[in-house]
């Protein structure tokens, strides 16, 4: 009996063994570099530099996430949104900018945005003129409106008039697109001619032309934040242009 169960035994064990070494051969061993159950990935080393996505040289806005893909209806305004012919060089920084714009909004449109600028150039001149403080209100930002407010205080305090006259706007271009933080600013430089006049109160021109068109060259800047309900862009800049 007792040899019986030593063979026995010894058998087992043989098949025993033989299959923790089947089991090691198909399986492998633990290596070390495994992924442990729950550990988050490290996404440093998996996903590509920060601001960029894989395959494009789109920027990406701190924080944002890969969106959904569109549907075609979606995809058709992306791309005509990603027309940039007649907008800037191609890889230009202005180019970068305006695709960090679409790749939050893709509807967002540069040329109706020029068309959009060319309006609030002209009515905030005109407003300026006639210290329409309310219409003013609404397009500037706090600052812009502080320094607009402070001229036509002072243009009143010497009971000065202006009076402004749009003839054209030759030329309105993007100048430079930064985004931060989700906040756009687009910059656009305006070539514009206007009769422009200031009267004192008396109605004496002292200063402009009550008949001469004026070239005057402009460099405005406006901001959004994007993905806002509030489509409407402020003015927050401005320079004289040359």
């Amino acid at each position: 009996m007792q040899d019986s169960f030593d063979i026995t035994t010894i058998i087992f064990l043989a098949l025993a063994v033989f299959v923790i070494w089947r089991l090691r051969s198909v399986l492998g061993q633990k290596t070390g570099a495994e992924r442990s159950p729950f550990k988050p990935v490290d996404r440093s080393r998996t996903e590509p530099p920060a601001g960029r996505t894989d395959g494009d040289n789109v920027v990406r806005l701190p924080g944002a996430e890969r969106a959904p893909a569109p549907d075609r209806a979606q995809a058709a305004t992306v791309a005509e949104a990603r027309d940039w012919r007649g907008i800037a060089e191609p890889g230009s920084p202005v180019i970068r900018g305006l695709e960090a714009i679409v790749q939050v909004e893709p509807a967002f449109d540069p040329r109706a945005f020029i068309e959009g600028a060319k309006g609030a150039y002209e009515t905030i001149v005109i407003a300026f003129a006639k210290g329409d403080r309310k219409t003013l209100r609404t397009l500037l930002s706090r600052e812009v409106g502080e320094g607009f407010e402070r001229a036509i205080s002072e243009r009143e305090k010497a009971r000065q008039s202006v009076e402004t006259t749009f003839v054209s706007i030759d030329k309105a271009e993007i100048v430079s697109v930064d985004v931060r933080n989700r906040v756009a600013q687009i910059t656009v430089r305006f070539l514009s001619n206007l009769i422009t006049a200031t009267r004192n109160a008396e109605g004496v021109v002292v200063d402009g032309s009550a008949e001469t068109v004026v070239e005057v060259p402009d460099v405005w800047t406006f901001a959004r934040t994007l993905g806002s309900r509030d489509p409407n862009w402020q003015l927050v800049a401005t320079e004289a242009g040359n």
